[in-house]
């Protein structure tokens, strides 16, 4: 029992300075990356490591051998930070103890276990979720001293000495050991539960300021993206707010006004990597930032591209007047406001296509975009947002693709992955609102490679959705297919078990006398005979519809 609290007490300790250093913003900062760099493996494998070797030096001298909580920490960090933190600390941990002289018989079996308790935690890793490591923590400590005393007994002699240390010590380890490496990882999955809710407050955060700068978007001019930079920068506190092209400062608000002005030429060399690359770049500081003006009160900042297409057409920057001012925070926020900054800017573009409204392609493509679909995903996002950031996440670059795809020309061909791309981020958004009522299936021959071309599927899987499966029972299933008809065509197949297309419409969309709201499926037809000379295969089953159309694979349009 006297073993058992001075293990507690021992145990204690850990859990204060635990506590402490889970604490400290820049320990905050490291473990909520979502990807941690060599330096930041370095440092929190030295983290880790301390803790094993606090736990020798804090250790119970029993028969010559240390009754310890070495393996509290090198377990837990590699279970929550991965088989390089569990690896690494383990092996300096175990290092240390085989360097630790106390003239006793277990030096040698008991740095050979602290070495497999990096390696044992590094195969816990991946095990469950989030909310129930802390048990697989408990579990693997128990395992982890077992196979310590099993080793105590094979290679400490006398071994009547090791039969006695091992009685001695194996319950109150075993079970302080697995309760320690339980609370350690409960203290520092706290972290992690901060991490998903400053996510949610930023995805938030990040739809406030694009509903804010949507009017400013409608003509894009250098006033309206300075105003742009404006409220960016009100939103964000930070202390400038810049927006490129490839070339030039397209607007900069805030601090360094005086040298960073509309209209100069890009000069620093981290602006251009961005642009180079289409990587986000972070400056902790004025030498990283690299500015022409000595002057510059700019300290830190973050790069972040905006794309068309995955093509870099320019950078945001969000600038501080502080050194390693770019907090997990900012990062998060930075990366959210570049996809929507992105998909506005290419949906201003629509604006550009007024003088081809005659044709009806346009005309239908604009149609595809419309505010009840939009006004409905932003809500299914902002409902996510509490109860699950990451799939909140998800919604906003499924919308993001969905909408960059949309305003692109309907006369173009695409590679048909792109397009079932296309159809998965519309399918993605809609199965959020209407949860366990809509399940969609694919049925991809991944094999098929040709173009076809833009918007030609996903308005077959929006009519199947909005007018088969809703308009009937409202729950249902829509299937995908794509799959070689023979040797020389391909076909593409979208079928519901919804309420049935009527045969009035059948006959319009033939005809081309198609009503308003069908006016997608009327455009498809239309498009597909004009290319290919044949439109829709239209069937109505003995339960919902099946839209089909065969492609010669020789005609790929480009």
């Amino acid at each position: 029992m006297n073993l058992l609290k001075n293990l507690i007490n021992n145990l204690g300790y850990v859990v204060i300075i635990a506590l402490i250093i889970s604490d400290l913003p820049g320990v905050k900062k490291i473990i909520q990356r979502d990807e941690f760099r060599k330096r930041e493996l370095a440092i929190l494998s030295l983290t880790f490591a301390i803790f094993g070797i606090i736990g020798t030096y804090s250790g119970t001298d029993v028969y010559g051998a240390i009754a310890n909580t070495r393996i509290i920490g090198v377990m837990a960090g590699g279970i929550l930070c991965g088989p390089v933190v569990g690896i690494i600390s383990g092996t300096i941990a175990g290092i240390h103890r085989f360097t630790y002289d106390i003239g006793g018989i277990t030096s040698i079996p008991c740095a050979i276990a602290t070495l497999l308790a990096g390696l044992i935690s590094a195969l816990l890793y991946k095990r469950g979720t989030n909310y129930n490591k802390w048990f697989y923590g408990f579990l693997g400590g128990f395992i982890m001293e077992s196979i310590e005393m099993l080793l105590i007994l094979l290679i400490s002699k006398p071994y009547e000495s090791a039969v006695s240390i091992v009685k001695s010590i194996y319950l109150p380890m075993s079970f302080t050991n697995a309760l320690g490496i339980s609370i350690l990882i409960l203290l520092i999955q706290k972290i992690f539960k901060e991490k998903e809710q400053i996510a949610a407050n930023q995805a938030q955060l990040a739809l406030e300021i694009a509903n804010k700068t949507l009017p400013y978007f409608r003509e894009v001019t250098s006033d309206s993206l300075r105003k742009i930079c404006s409220i960016i920068r009100e939103s964000t506190n930070a202390a400038a707010v810049s927006i490129t092209d490839t070339k030039k400062v397209l607007a900069h608000v805030g601090l360094g006004s005086d040298h960073h002005r509309a209209g100069s030429p890009i000069l620093t060399t981290a602006t251009k990597e961005v642009i180079s690359n289409g990587k986000m770049n972070i400056l902790n500081c004025a030498e990283e930032i690299k500015c022409f003006s000595h002057d510059c009160p700019l300290k830190s900042a973050i790069i972040v591209p905006l794309k068309e297409n995955e093509e870099v057409i320019g950078t945001l920057k969000l600038y501080y007047s502080v050194e390693n001012g770019i907090s997990y925070t900012t990062e998060n926020l930075a990366i959210g406001l570049s996809h929507l900054i992105s998909t506005q800017l290419e949906i201003s573009k629509v604006g550009q296509l007024k003088d081809m409204a005659t044709k009806s392609e346009i005309k239908a493509l604009q149609a595809q975009i419309n505010p009840h679909f939009l006004f409905n995903a932003l809500n299914t996002i902002v409902s996510f947002l509490r109860f699950n950031p990451n799939k909140a996440r998800e919604l906003i670059v499924n919308l993001s693709n969905y909408l960059r795809y949309n305003i692109e020309n309907t006369s173009t061909f695409v590679d048909i992955s792109k397009e079932l791309e296309q159809v998965k981020a519309y399918v993605e958004i809609e199965k959020a609102r209407f949860g366990d009522k809509l399940q969609v299936a694919y049925d991809i021959d991944e094999s098929i490679i040709l173009k076809i071309p833009s918007l030609i599927i996903q308005p077959l899987v929006e009519n199947s959705i909005k007018h088969g499966i809703l308009e009937g029972s409202s729950s249902g299933n829509v299937k995908i297919t794509v799959k070689k008809y023979d040797s020389k065509h391909t076909i593409v197949i979208v079928e519901d078990d919804g309420i049935g297309i009527s045969p009035h419409i059948i006959e319009a969309i033939k005809t081309n006398t198609i009503q308003e709201n069908k006016i997608g499926l009327s455009n498809v037809n239309s498009r597909l005979k004009y290319i290919y000379g044949k439109g829709l295969i239209i069937e109505r089953l003995h339960k919902g519809t099946k839209i089909s159309f065969i492609i010669n694979d020789k005609e790929k349009g480009g």
